[in-house]
């Protein structure tokens, strides 16, 4: 039986009004956008969802709100990253209490552990809480890489449903993708990368989770639906295109890390129409002035319209 967790599943950006409070009317916008798209799920309170900025009263409503939004119509997982293994299992019940489909959890961090640590982590995680666990593989936050035969180990004991991969390692990605058909697929495996879709689907990888994909749903929807049909050349020509338009993160002036990724995002949902602000969380300062006419440039030269003159959008850095 395939897994209900492949396909295209956007971890959704997190939109926030002027003032920093969640943003529901955007929210449902960017939602329906990308159900409407044909994407597979959604992913909430992920890196790109602002997790680790969000209050445990801010993760609650960004869930109750995802629930009630998707309503059923794709599967929703639910970002449950925190430094330490009880304050993930804490995140994980209200995720299933307030009806996610699937948990998401990273290696812990800060008091950095080893791979003994690492598998307790997971192991604990997966007792507790009776729904299927992804492990989040990001090295660049929580300074630690999972190990691959860790991961099939963990698939193999059925602690683990799935791996989302954003470790930018593709070599260790493809000889995990190798392990894992070689024993059966107890893993699904999702791509975290933008740009590399192709080459992931080409290793064998289940799906993608691009934060890219609010901004152009569409392209990463016609991507799989090429690779399940075996059209190669359209599978290409949308990676082309995608990563064209993944240049808005890079046309940035002044900005670094999540204020230029997240930022971009954020600024062309903004310019597109589907957010009301790019507002961006404490103390990252929203993208403006020659930074937005940029965006808006990338996004015009793939052949996304914007619907707001970026002359007159965008907010001050931060809101009184």
């Amino acid at each position: 039986m395939e897994s209900p967790f492949t396909g295209v599943i956007p971890p959704v950006v997190t939109p926030l009004d002027d003032a920093g409070n969640f943003d529901r009317a955007s929210f449902d916008r960017v939602v329906n956008r990308m159900i409407d798209a044909g994407v597979h799920g959604l992913f909430f309170l992920g890196s790109s969802g602002e997790v680790v900025f969000s209050t445990d009263e801010r993760r609650r409503e960004i869930i109750a709100a995802a629930v009630e939004t998707v309503a059923g119509r794709v599967p929703v997982l639910v970002g449950c990253i925190d430094t330490e293994t009880n304050r993930v299992i804490e995140h994980a019940r209200a995720a299933a209490e307030l009806g996610a489909d699937a948990i998401v959890a990273t290696a812990p961090f800060y008091a950095l552990g080893g791979v003994n640590e690492i598998e307790r982590h997971f192991r604990k995680i997966h007792e507790a809480v009776a729904l299927p666990l992804f492990a989040y593989d990001i090295p660049v936050c929580v300074h630690v890489k999972l190990p691959g035969d860790l991961l099939l180990k963990l698939g193999l004991d059925g602690v683990l449903a799935g791996v989302k991969d954003s470790s930018g390692d593709d070599v260790s990605f493809r000889f995990l993708a190798r392990d894992n058909a070689a024993a059966g697929h107890p893993l699904t495996l999702l791509t975290g990368h933008e740009v590399v879709v192709d080459g992931a689907y080409m290793s064998g990888a289940d799906g993608c989770v691009p934060g890219l994909g609010n901004v152009d749903p569409y392209a990463y929807v016609r991507q799989w639906n090429a690779y399940r049909a075996g059209d190669w050349a359209t599978v290409r020509a949308e990676q082309d295109h995608l990563t064209d338009l993944m240049r808005i993160v890079l046309v940035t002036i002044g900005a670094v890390g999540f204020g230029a990724g997240v930022g971009a995002f954020k600024t062309a949902l903004m310019l597109l129409g589907v957010f009301s602000t790019n507002r961006m969380p404490e103390p990252v300062a929203a993208l403006t002035g020659e930074n937005l006419t940029a965006i808006a440039e990338v996004l015009r030269s793939c052949g996304l319209e914007p619907a707001v003159d970026p002359e007159s959008a965008g907010i001050a850095p931060f809101a009184s």
